[in-house]
């Protein structure tokens, strides 16, 4: 009997995945989005009542203060992000989402959204 790398079935799904993703029809939409600022914009998103800040960006997705610092400067340039001084403490900016990533962000839901129906055709609740 043939035992299965769970580690490579993984990795094999994860380029079928993200192949689907990027034929997505709203790929020109998305053009302006490249690697990370998906999953930034992704996390500001669904975290939009809450103030997240560079350093709770380094944290969550395990990078260096210059790798955040040169990711979020590009996403700034790119107009996907500002970032907004707060009251109590003038050398913290919090990170908001621009209304052109506002719309990403919708767009990116509503194509995982499709891509889950996709994958979990088929099983029921409880596989």
């Amino acid at each position: 009997m043939e035992s299965t790398n769970i580690g490579v079935t993984l990795h094999s799904l994860d380029n079928q995945i993200m192949r689907y993703m990027e034929k997505s029809s709203h790929l020109k939409e998305l053009d302006a989005v490249t690697g990370i600022n998906g999953w930034i914009i992704a996390l500001l998103a669904c975290q939009k009542d809450k103030d997240i800040y560079q350093k709770d960006i380094e944290k969550h997705f395990g990078i260096t203060r210059s790798t955040a610092s040169k990711v979020l400067n590009l996403m700034e340039k790119k107009n996907l992000i500002e970032r907004e001084s707060v009251p109590f403490d003038a050398r913290l900016k919090k990170l908001v989402l621009t209304p052109k990533s506002l719309e990403v962000a919708e767009i990116m839901k509503n194509d995982v959204e499709e891509m889950n129906e996709k994958l979990l055709k088929g099983f029921s609740e409880e596989e």
